[in-house]
């Protein structure tokens, strides 16, 4: 149960004993915000699934998982500081509810690494990243599921500017030598990432835009 792996992970990690169930309801109410379709608690979970086949991986894996639950609490795409502003969050939530101060500031770099700005550059945000963006590598149909959720939290810009700007966003996944440096991850999803990305950068280019 969901609810049962956020209170282990924050007892675990250093929390107040009686200090989980406030945020946690909080986060709910923030990915179940009307404006998300991608974004939303199924994307956490996903991402949460990934990093536990992982988990052995991370030198630090609570300040990971953290940064999982946190990584989209705020999620404004009229806005380009959503992955500062939710690492705020996180480090303010995270202090009152006791942890250590170097525990939050960890948990708050690793949100940073998910504004997907740069390939990571140490492990944890490796990790993290690349749990963040498995949806890439999955079948085509999840992963155009997936294209129109996107398409549908950015319904207020006009499709010519999506077009453009989602294809530039995707293009500079497809450039990376690498999208995937975990090997596990990279066996399962790095081929089918890269066919999903061609794909639908060919497609915006053709102006067919995900509806």
């Amino acid at each position: 149960m969901l609810q049962d792996k956020w209170s282990s992970l924050w007892l675990r990690a250093g929390g107040r004993a009686n200090g989980w169930l406030r945020p946690y309801e909080r986060l709910l109410m923030r990915y179940a915000e009307p404006h998300r379709r991608y974004h939303t608690l199924a994307h956490v979970r996903h991402c949460l699934r990934e990093f536990d086949a992982i988990r052995d991986l991370a030198d630090h894996a609570d300040s990971v998982e953290m940064a999982v639950w946190f990584h989209d609490a705020i999620y404004d795409t009229r806005a380009k500081d959503s992955e500062a502003r939710s690492a705020e969050l996180a480090r303010n939530v995270l202090d009152v509810g006791g942890f250590r101060e170097e525990f939050g500031e960890r948990v708050a770099e690793l949100i940073m690494a998910t504004s997907h700005a740069a390939p990571p550059t140490f492990n944890d945000a490796a990790l993290l990243v690349e749990a963040d963006l498995a949806i890439l590598g999955q079948p085509e149909a999840v992963f155009d599921e997936y294209e129109r959720g996107i398409r549908r939290e950015y319904a207020w810009v006009d499709d010519a500017s999506f077009a453009a700007a989602r294809a530039a966003a995707l293009e500079s996944f497809l450039r990376r030598p690498v999208i995937f440096a975990v090997h596990s991850l990279h066996d399962a999803y790095e081929a089918a990432a890269r066919a999903n990305l061609a794909r639908s950068i060919d497609r915006l280019r053709r102006g067919e835009i995900p509806a």
